[in-house]
């Protein structure tokens, strides 16, 4: 179990992004940065959140640690599944990306993304492959810069020396709004072969409502960043708004897209997507928004969530949390949740970045201790390989 003491280092940390945070004018301290020394729980039951429907029964279920598939990581935020079986993970405060060998675990560093600026939440984060990964092999990556946050692609050369591999990066999106906080992150291709981009609002909650701005939005365009015949808007790569900070995308057996969404100061959101949906913030936080805002299917108190990453496996959403350190599983039945939410090794790894399918009952999981608001043990920080029922 984790040990519930705060480091003087991260609390000095904690204390710095919160001075920031509220110099940025985005209100109050955000929950993720000023969050309570940590207490694991004593027992490996899964639990439903306070806010859950107390007529929903609860899930059967259950989750079990098959292995560590790699340790000693620093600041590890996106994670990418080779077609051998390995993986590829960002650091966001180095921004480098390392080859992780899944049976040996093995770390190569593979190169440095060029022009990443790190510092608070910003920095190198989301990774996604090709769709066409076996021909072009192109790694897509999301990373701040000293200007803006940008989407960029990288060729991938396996046969060149280790920390040399990645190519020079070539842009398809740029001017997304950064911050010192919420600067989304989270890429991935969805089942038409598009490109999906979880962004935030930077700290400045009006960008959320303004559809010319790429902050606090869902962003869907082609692999070239052009948008896409059906969007929202025709020439616009704006695919839902009133968004706060969103970095988690995963899509269901139906091809329906959910998002993960950190809320303020009183609940985090699992949200269903909607085409030119208006997801309500600022003027919403969780369910009963009204006013034509998309409500979330699901909500969570913040010191219980701060979702980061989301994955779809064995018919159920997954969510990584990083305030509340445990996975969420939210079971769904006919493409809606059919159950009350589960949580699962709640304090066992601290704080959860990253979730993805790994095929079947299995998924990989992102440990993220070392992002300076975690306190970091021997190892930290790890992906671990999970068996999920």
């Amino acid at each position: 179990m984790r040990r519930p003491a705060v480091t003087a280092v991260s609390a000095a940390a904690a204390l710095l992004l919160a001075t920031g945070c509220s110099g940025g004018g985005s209100g109050p301290a955000d929950p993720v940065t000023a969050e309570p020394p940590r207490t694991p729980a004593a027992s490996a039951s899964p639990t439903a959140p306070a806010s859950a429907s107390p007529s929903a029964p609860p899930a059967k279920g259950s989750v079990r640690v098959v292995s560590t598939v790699a340790q000693g990581l620093k600041s590890p935020w996106g994670l990418a599944a080779l077609p051998d079986g390995n993986l590829l993970v960002s650091s966001r405060d180095e921004g480098t990306i390392t080859r992780v060998d899944a049976e040996s675990g093995e770390l190569t560093v593979v190169g440095e993304v060029p022009g990443v600026a790190s510092g608070g939440e910003g920095g190198l984060l989301g990774l996604a492959l090709s769709p066409t990964y076996a021909e072009d092999h192109l790694v897509y990556a999301y990373f701040t810069t000293e200007s803006d946050n940008r989407v960029a692609r990288l060729l991938y050369d396996e046969t060149a020396p280790p920390g040399r591999q990645l190519g020079a990066p070539d842009t398809v999106l740029r001017n997304i709004p950064k911050g010192v906080v919420h600067n989304g992150g989270r890429i991935a291709f969805g089942p038409d072969g598009m490109l999906y981009v979880g962004t935030g609002d930077s700290g400045d909650t009006g960008l959320a409502q303004d559809k010319e701005s790429l902050g606090g939005k869902i962003l869907r365009m082609t692999p070239d960043g052009q948008p896409v015949h059906g969007n929202p808007e025709a020439d616009s790569v704006v695919y839902s708004y009133g968004h706060r900070n969103v970095q988690g995308l995963a899509w269901d057996a139906q091809k329906r897209l959910w998002a993960a969404e950190f809320g303020q100061n009183t609940y985090d959101e699992l949200n269903l997507v909607r085409p030119g949906g208006n997801h309500g913030w600022p003027e919403a936080e969780g369910k009963g928004g009204g006013g034509g805002f998309v409500d979330p299917v699901v909500q969570w108190p913040v010191a219980e969530a701060s979702p980061s990453g989301i994955a779809v496996a064995r018919g159920s959403v997954w969510l990584a949390a990083l305030r509340g350190e445990r996975l969420w599983r939210v079971p769904l039945a006919g493409g809606e949740p059919s159950a009350a939410p589960q949580a699962f090794l709640e304090g066992t790894y601290g704080r959860l970045r990253t979730v993805l399918a790994a095929g079947g009952d299995r998924l990989w999981l992102v440990t993220n201790e070392t992002d300076t608001r975690g306190t970091p043990e021997a190892g930290d920080d790890r992906i671990l390989l999970l068996e999920v029922r």
